[in-house]
């Protein structure tokens, strides 16, 4: 599909932008799986290491813009929109994130894909928690990046509870205020450690386009499904399987939505989960440091070759 650049700019606030920012050399297509219109942006050779990269709100396939505009040799990136988000169509489902974990895998059959590198930031960082743990032998290993563990018990959440004051609101008003407000875009400023390392266009590709609808709909219906839904199953009865796909979790240790010791490996039920600190670094590491997640997965794919 094209690829024009409407941009949204680095001042107020605007329409959501109809086509995707312009990324050099990225290959863009629309694939049906499971009732999803998932628009997938991709980059490197085609019969390269697949890597699939998941993104969290509230963004989109363009949070990798830099492992997409630059692949490390010998790697296919595949960046799709999650479902309701970016350029992607709308779930047929209230964003479970089980749902949305079957959503992905088949994808993956879409497009071919049966192994791969995991790759996933926030929401999709928890999303590929649990595709690890549905199907460990469509990976290799795991980056997660400034996510949580799905193994936390209740009592270790409770002193971090004040962190997740904006999740009621995006949960029963997140539609108008996604739409209407400044709320994504300073959200997203907000959780940078040095927002010089982002510029402001940049915040915006993600701001603007959560102005969506269907964008709207889909963050909002993220957070309402879990807070209304899967925590309260959480409560009742924690996660009981053990991953056994390898993890390296690398957290920027001056996150302010969700604190590193949630995703301590002591806590972990994996086999082989390893946490990294990335000090002065905010939430959104992929948009703060490039580099170093770059200088990660390349790591992950030579320890973990996809065999």
């Amino acid at each position: 599909m094209a690829s024009k650049r409407i941009s949204p700019g680095p001042g107020p606030a605007g329409p959501a932008p109809e086509e995707p920012p312009a990324i050099a050399g990225v290959r863009r297509s629309r694939v049906e799986a499971r009732g999803v219109d998932f628009h997938v942006t991709e980059a490197g050779p085609a019969d390269g290491i697949p890597v699939l990269a998941l993104h969290g709100w509230p963004q989109h396939h363009y949070e990798f813009r830099d492992l997409l505009a630059d692949p490390p040799e010998g790697m296919r990136i595949i960046a799709p929109d999650l479902p309701g988000y970016g350029w992607s169509g709308p779930p047929p489902h209230r964003w479970q994130k089980e749902q949305v974990t079957s959503d992905v895998l088949a994808l993956l059959d879409q497009l071919g894909v049966q192994r791969a590198v995991l790759v996933g930031h926030d929401w999709g960082g928890w999303i590929g928690h649990l595709l690890a743990l549905r199907a460990p032998e469509r990976f290799s290993a795991f980056l997660a990046l400034n996510i949580i563990h799905p193994w936390n018990r209740p009592a270790a959440l409770r002193p971090h509870l004040w962190r997740f004051y904006y999740q009621p609101l995006i949960a029963f008003f997140g539609e108008r205020l996604q739409r209407d407000t400044e709320l994504a875009y300073r959200a997203f400023r907000g959780s940078l450690f040095d927002s010089s390392r982002v510029s402001r266009e940049d915040a915006r590709w993600f701001s603007e386009r959560a102005r969506d609808p269907v964008c709207a709909r889909a963050g909002r219906d993220t957070y309402r499904t879990f807070l209304l839904h899967e925590i309260p199953a959480s409560v009742r009865q924690g996660e009981r399987r053990r991953s056994s796909v390898p993890t390296r979790v690398v957290f920027g240790a001056a996150d302010v939505a969700l604190h590193w010791s949630l995703a301590s490996a002591s806590t972990a039920r994996a086999d082989d989960y390893r946490l990294e600190l990335i000090p002065d670094c905010g939430h959104f590491i992929v948009d703060e440091l490039p580099e170093v997640v770059r200088e990660r997965l390349i790591a992950v794919v030579r320890e973990f070759p996809v065999g």
